[in-house]
């Protein structure tokens, strides 16, 4: 007696898709939700820095009576956040521009150019993001320090300088760098490198002239995090920039002095419009750079 399978089979080949609706749902669900533990501090933080003390204490989202602009004003020339912006916009670019030139230099090398040690090597910078930065504090707190007594360079990279900070940026920024590029430009096609150096190109030429532009989205992406990591950046600062050197703080530095001083003379408005000075470059960077962001991330997984 013959048996119709032909039932079982459209179930086992329909529930897949009745199954694909669901998980895109909860997907959707579960970032939605991301998206407001995210979006609701922002935007909290950003209407408490236009009022004052009794109406932040007050109920969280009433809006404030007026907008009092003189918050912003107090946390810009009062408590010299203008000074540590500038400090921090000085301190980011040149670190990223460093990370990202030393970052594709060594990822090219180590990933078109195989020598014996390149596995070492590349294992070097890997472990360099799991190694906690946090461990090395002391370390290098005295390795800065050390460095200050070099001659002519030394008052530059010293404690309390922003050339100091700046190179501990670019090391702390390395390894992620590196460890991404690196698999970026396995992926790029060697032919386009092979007619470059029968036209006459030297491998310098090829590197910034061929393969740079090639790796463009996924150094639009790479140095859009960098400038995020380093722009947050508390604890480094921390260390290498001391009191005596609050000419050269950063944002984060500058906000953590606000917020314990806040403790005492309770300027609460002018702390939440530092907060909002810090947040709003930063969004603005990131959505200015999504689409580059996503399309570096999607075009290294596709290739």
């Amino acid at each position: 007696m013959a048996v119709d399978v032909r039932p079982a089979v459209r179930r086992r080949a329909a529930s897949p898709v009745r199954r694909e609706p669901r998980l895109r749902r909860s997907m959707h669900l579960v970032l939605g939700l991301w998206a407001v533990l995210v979006v609701v501090p922002m935007a909290w933080t950003l209407l408490a820095s236009f009022k004052d003390t009794a109406e932040i204490f007050g109920p969280a989202w009433t809006l404030p009576a007026r907008l009092r602009f003189d918050n912003w004003v107090r946390a810009f020339e009062q408590a010299h956040i203008g000074t540590y912006l500038v400090n921090t916009v000085i301190v980011v670019v040149l670190s990223t521009a460093g990370t990202m030139m030393l970052g594709s230099m060594a990822a090219y090398v180590l990933a078109r150019y195989p020598f014996r040690g390149s596995g070492a090597v590349y294992l070097l910078f890997v472990s360099g993001m799991a190694f906690p930065v946090y461990l090395a504090l002391t370390p290098l707190f005295f390795v800065v320090r050390n460095s200050g007594s070099l001659p002519l360079i030394g008052p530059l990279i010293g404690l309390d300088t922003r050339g100091g900070l700046v190179l501990v940026y670019i090391a702390y920024s390395l390894p992620f760098t590196v460890f991404f590029l690196t698999a970026f430009f396995r992926t790029l096609p060697g032919s386009v490198a092979e007619a470059a150096f029968m036209d006459g190109a030297s491998h310098t030429r090829v590197f910034f002239q061929v393969m740079l532009p090639m790796a463009r989205p996924a150094l639009t992406g790479i140095t859009v995090f960098n400038v995020l990591g380093q722009w947050n950046q508390y604890q480094l600062p921390l260390i290498l920039l001391s009191g005596n050197a609050r000419d050269k703080w950063v944002l984060t530095q500058g906000i953590a002095d606000i917020s314990t001083a806040t403790g005492y003379s309770a300027d609460w408005g002018a702390l939440f419009a530092a907060l909002s000075m810090s947040i709003l470059p930063m969004l603005a960077v990131y959505v200015a750079f999504h689409r580059h962001i996503q399309a570096g991330m999607t075009e290294g997984a596709v290739k």
